[in-house]
């Protein structure tokens, strides 16, 4: 009888660590899952000419920490946030927008050298970013994506602030679905990315 009562235990402890396997195993495989990924891609800029000569570093921009990361943030209310499900951007979105901002201000054709703040020349002058809103807003009503960007241009001598602009857009999505709210995205920095180089310059 005893060793009945052992064998059923022994049996017991078996299944629960095969179930335990098999838990640890669907975790890895959904953790192995790739999520679609998704690029942003700076507008053409129309060469604007009678270019300066100047060097402009831009820095990495600053956002709060549910923005700076490669999800897309969602909020589904006035306080709640949320991030969209199997989808992400290509890099920390405080990366992307850097070198939207630089491939942008270099197409004017304005500047002798744009490049990230981390390397290039001693700059004659610098541009500050900070992200207040890159997000999607589903209330209730319709997906609508809300950028909200604030630029300082600096003197790097004096590291004087020459100027500030912030500047804002938002777009409908056509659904809830990755690929929509990226496109909406994108409609608008193609608005935006145009303006803020011509600023800049």
């Amino acid at each position: 009888m005893q060793n009945l009562l052992l064998t059923r235990r022994l049996a017991i402890l078996g299944a629960a660590a095969t179930l335990g396997g098999c838990s640890a195993l669907s975790s890895l495989n959904s953790a192995a899952t790739p999520i679609d990924t998704y690029d942003l891609t700076p507008p053409p800029v129309a060469a604007i000419g009678g270019g300066s000569g100047r060097t402009l570093l831009v820095a990495r921009p600053d956002a709060p920490a549910g923005i700076a990361t490669d999800r897309i943030m969602v909020k589904p209310g006035l306080a709640a946030i949320t991030y969209l499900p199997d989808a992400r951007w290509a890099d920390e979105l405080p990366a992307v927008m850097q070198s939207l901002l630089v491939r942008s201000i270099a197409g004017t054709g304005r500047m002798g050298y744009v490049g990230p703040s981390e390397g290039g020349p001693v700059p004659d002058l610098a541009l500050l970013t900070r992200i207040d809103n890159f997000e999607v807003e589903v209330a209730g009503g319709p997906v609508i994506a809300r950028v909200d960007i604030s630029l300082t241009l600096l003197r790097d001598r004096d590291q004087s602030v020459i100027r500030t602009r912030a500047f804002r857009n938002k777009a409908t999505a056509a659904s809830d679905q990755p690929a929509d709210v990226v496109a909406a995205f994108q409609a608008i920095l193609d608005a935006l990315l145009p303006e803020m180089a011509r600023w800049a310059t």
